[in-house]
């Protein structure tokens, strides 16, 4: 236990080592964090209206919990005082949860932290709180430590059925902080610095807890003072423990730490959505001045094309006139003039009648291809329907794409099976109907196994789908067979479900007779899957 607390001293230190001055600010709650709606029922109770039983039943996290609340209206303010019973320590819902929070929802959703729920050996607990609320429901959830300022989404109990005054229900609709705030993949909580033993008290665990999750949420970037006071209120903590004074002195120097390390959290929340909003607002000035500049383009250029065009008018007008004077030394020689407007009538007319050949073999051009791409089309769809007699196909960028989930291998083989072959066979049959048509064969396996191990098996399965299709008749230009290994799954790796997914091959018809270009080295496999037992 001495090591213990010398690594957690060690572990405040380098907190602390960051601190600077900054005011003290009211922060809000929910700020840039993910959340998800709950309703419950809230109800109504009166001011000196006597005491109102109120229900608490286990949620499906925690099924054989119950409780009991005993609701009082007083002078000014209502006395909740509540008994639980059938409760589970919190950390079977992660290392990062350590304790239960009780909470009172006004029926605009405000959650209003009631105090810490403590359990007993037995998995009881008895908490007796204050609220100004008058209309209310309750809540219990588990939470990293006692001085969280919103409810997070593990919710073990509620408050249901009540009994004694008549009370009004209403429907309160509030907000959870989702599952993984508390948390970070890149900060993996080590057994020896946060595990829970039965020696250390509670609220020195929901302390250390408490600054882990500040620095998760980048206080020491946001927050650097408020949270640099709690590494040293923590280690204050850890030094009152280590000294082995008395238990409350512990506990409410570990309170202290822990309240201060959600100050700063809830600062670092407030101050990244600042800065986040800050970013938005840049970039949607600099958007505006994009489309400042690009009017302003746009009326240069129109300005050019009109200064242009006034210019062309200019030119045929000169042009108008040179043409008079030419009209005018025309009457002096009529005879030639005639003649030459003879001549030019007979250009115009050849001209004329290559202008209308010219449109007329465009517009042939225009139908011969729009036929071409019907035909493309036709083939297409034709092709599509085709498959899907046989197995689930569907259209894509990269071709016709067949899924057929029930194509089997051995177990660690790249042996088809009969099911496989009869299956193939009729896809093969198709394939030999359209000559033109390309066939990219893909391999994937999970990630058991080593690399070389999982990419031979990828290799030779798709080899395998390749070799059968050729056998049928298939020209083997007209087929490739890849291998991706397990470098490309489409599931996690983590369940044998996910790993039953990733053990696949894709297949993808294309080609310009269905009006998609080969891709032979796209690397997302679309969807011709076979999987092994």
């Amino acid at each position: 236990m001495k090591n213990l607390s010398l690594a957690i001293l060690v572990f405040a230190a380098a907190l602390a080592s960051a601190q600077t001055s900054a005011p003290a600010s009211t922060i809000s709650a929910t700020a840039s964090v993910p959340t998800v709606s709950r309703t419950i029922k809230a109800m109504h109770y009166r001011l000196q209206g006597g005491s109102t039983k109120v229900d608490f039943r286990g949620t499906d996290l925690m099924q054989r919990g119950s409780g009991e609340a005993k609701v009082e209206g007083k002078k000014v303010n209502f006395e909740i005082d509540v008994k639980f019973q059938g409760m589970e320590d919190a950390t079977k819902f992660g290392l990062e949860f350590l304790t239960y929070v009780l909470w009172a929802v006004s029926p605009q959703g405000r959650p209003v932290n009631l105090g810490e729920v403590t359990l007993d050996k037995s998995g009881s607990a008895h908490i007796k709180a204050f609220t100004d609320l008058q209309s209310f429901g309750m809540i219990v959830t588990a939470e990293p430590y006692f001085a969280v300022t919103q409810p997070g989404n593990m919710v073990v109990m509620e408050s249901a059925s009540v009994s004694g005054a008549a009370t009004q229900d209403i429907d309160a609709k509030y907000e959870l902080v989702t599952r993984g705030t508390y948390s970070s993949t890149n900060t993996h909580i080590q057994d020896a610095i946060f595990g829970i033993d039965s020696k250390t008290p509670l609220e020195l665990f929901e302390a250390r807890n408490a600054v882990r999750i500040a620095h998760i949420a980048a206080a020491d970037k946001y927050a650097a003072s408020i949270l640099s006071k709690a590494g040293q209120q923590l280690m204050h903590a850890e030094e009152v423990y280590r000294q082995k004074q008395n238990k409350a002195a512990v506990e409410a120097a570990a309170k202290e730490a822990t309240e201060t390390a959600e100050e700063a959290r809830l600062m670092a929340v407030k101050q990244k959505a600042e800065d986040e909003a800050q970013a938005a607002a840049a970039a949607r000035e600099a958007k505006a001045r994009a489309d400042a500049d690009a009017e302003a383009k746009r009326r240069a250029d129109a300005e050019a094309a009109r200064l242009q065009a006034e210019q062309a008018k200019a030119e045929a007008e000169q042009a108008k006139a040179e043409a008079l004077a030419a009209a005018q030394e025309a009457a002096r020689q009529k005879e030639e003039a005639e003649k030459a407007k003879a001549e030019a009538i007979a250009q115009q007319q050849v001209l004329a009648a290559e202008t209308d050949k010219a449109k007329a073999a465009a517009a042939q051009s225009e139908n011969l291809r729009q036929q071409a791409e019907n035909e493309k089309q036709e083939l297409r769809a034709r092709l599509l329907q085709q498959l899907n007699s046989i197995l689930a196909t569907r259209d894509s960028a990269r071709g016709l794409i067949a899924n057929m989930s029930d194509v089997l291998f051995r177990s660690g083989s790249y042996e088809l099976l009969p099911g496989a072959r009869e299956r193939l066979a009729k896809v093969s049959g198709i394939i030999l109907a359209y000559p033109s048509l390309h066939v990219a064969v893909e391999g994937h396996t999970d990630s058991v196994g080593s690399d070389d191990y999982n990419q031979s098996l990828s290799e030779r399965r798709a080899e395998s789908v390749r070799d059968y299709f050729v056998q049928q008749g298939i020209s083997g230009g007209a087929v490739e067979a890849r291998g991706f290994g397990k470098t490309e799954p489409i599931a996690s790796n983590d369940t044998p479900e996910g790993r039953q997914q990733n053990r696949r091959v894709e297949l993808i018809l294309s080609g310009d007779a269905i009006g998609s270009a080969d891709d032979h080295l796209a690397p997302t496999p679309a969807a011709y899957t076979t999987q092994h037992q």
